[in-house]
């Protein structure tokens, strides 16, 4: 048979559609949720985190920026190591804030006291560096496919997506305050 042209509806229905990405990312946390191994959302979701950090476009041209201008000192692989980590770490406390029900700012405040804190300990490039990786680092993939797992485990478990899976986006935004800065 002839290959689908563009607009055949074949051809169409063969090839997957990019908007089906976030829609089995939620299908995936309501599955994990709704099983008797719904702890496994914590371990799975620090796992995506650490690799959408390594597929967000925006954290490699940082990286390569943040190398430059600390003439190497920080080379780009240690700190797309650190925004790896911190984005494992902030998926999987979000995680744990939906399967236990721990209120966002139970995290959130103590969290942002630390990265405050740290602050005045390291050298203030770093602190720059840290501020801007949290912006980074909760882009355009965070958006696509955490947040909804996290709308499908919250959904699965009985908890408030707007109080509970939104989190996660706030989560993302600071644990790269906090480990760059360590």
């Amino acid at each position: 048979p002839a290959p689908a042209q563009k607009g055949d509806s074949q051809g169409d229905a063969r090839r997957p559609h990019h908007r089906d990405g976030p829609e089995h990312s939620r299908q995936l946390g309501q599955a994990l949720g709704s099983s008797a191994y719904s702890w496994s959302l914590i371990p799975l979701g620090a796992l995506l985190g650490w690799f959408i950090v390594e597929a967000e476009p925006a954290v490699h041209v940082l990286c390569v920026q943040v190398e430059s201008v600390t003439g190497g000192a920080v080379s780009k692989n240690a700190m797309g190591r650190a925004l790896s980590i911190g984005m494992a770490v902030s998926v999987a406390l979000a995680m744990a804030r939906i399967l236990f029900g721990i209120p966002l700012y139970a995290v959130i405040l103590p969290g942002y006291v630390l990265a405050m804190g740290l602050s005045f300990a390291v050298p203030p490039m770093f602190t720059g560096i840290a501020f801007d990786s949290g912006g980074v680092a909760s882009g355009p993939m965070t958006a696509a496919f955490l947040l909804p797992f996290a709308m499908g485990a919250c959904e699965a478990l009985g908890g408030s997506i707007l109080l509970d899976a939104f989190g996660v986006v706030a989560l993302v935004a600071m644990t790269p305050l906090i480990t760059i800065q360590l």
